[in-house]
């Protein structure tokens, strides 16, 4: 299949903290045998519907580098440089990182908690300045000046420095006819939708990414964006 100005977006599949159902953000597990899986069977879904990308971008977490690699080799697709940036990482969870459901709701009740978690513009507790999980100690940021790195972030937030990469890296080269897939996380990609496709505050805040379904954008030459749709074969949305 080739388009002028086409985009597929992913989230990463299954991972290891899924299993304990604790908030990831920023924190790098790795993905489980399911994930993986996953991974797999959408790079034959993809390869099925005749789908070849010149660059995959993906975020600095080792989950989305699983799928990406796994999907490719699922999938028989030659080499493809890889771009990987802080930029499309997980929204950072600050002081949840870590903790489960259970655990957050016996520590904040249960109302507010879900303000963070679901909200569009609540930010969790945000970790001390000197708190190991802070990105500046993790040497993969140690090149990014530490008042950029985030201690918690809203929706809102993460969708500040999403929305930077998109622009800078993103929609020029799917204008310039790039085949690109991006592979990122569940609120980092909500984020981004919501901006491409126009989405309301109160819409996304109850919208979920589903892992492994790739979601294709179709574009106008001017970037105006003109079909969306899922390959999970059962979901078609035309924008007219």
């Amino acid at each position: 299949m080739r388009h002028n100005h086409q985009l597929v977006l992913l989230r990463h599949g299954h991972s290891e903290w899924n299993l304990s159902n604790r908030f990831t953000g920023w924190t790098d597990v790795p993905l489980t045998h399911i994930g993986l899986e996953e991974a797999a069977t959408c790079g034959r879904l993809l390869a099925r519907h005749g789908f070849q990308f010149d660059e995959v971008h993906l975020s600095a977490l080792q989950r989305t580098h699983q799928m990406a690699e796994q999907l490719l080799r699922s999938c028989a697709h030659p080499d493809i440089p890889f771009y990987s940036h802080w930029r499309l990482n997980e929204r950072h969870y600050g002081c949840l990182q870590g903790m489960s459901k259970p655990e957050i709701f016996s520590k904040w009740g249960e109302k507010r908690s879900f303000s963070w978690w679901r909200g569009y513009s609540e930010s969790p507790p945000a970790l001390d300045h000197d708190d190991p999980r802070h990105p500046r100690f993790d040497p993969r940021y140690s090149h990014i000046d530490p008042t950029l790195l985030p201690r918690t972030e809203s929706l809102q937030q993460c969708q500040q420095r999403t929305m930077i990469y998109w622009q800078e890296q993103i929609a020029p080269r799917v204008q310039a006819g790039k085949r690109l897939l991006v592979i990122s996380h569940g609120n980092t990609l909500r984020a981004l939708r919501m901006c491409v496709e126009k989405i309301s505050i109160q819409v996304i805040e109850q919208t979920e990414m589903p892992s492994a379904v790739p979601l294709v954008y179709r574009f106008k030459a001017n970037m105006e964006l003109l079909e969306i749709e899922w390959l999970d074969e059962t979901e078609h949305a035309l924008i007219q």
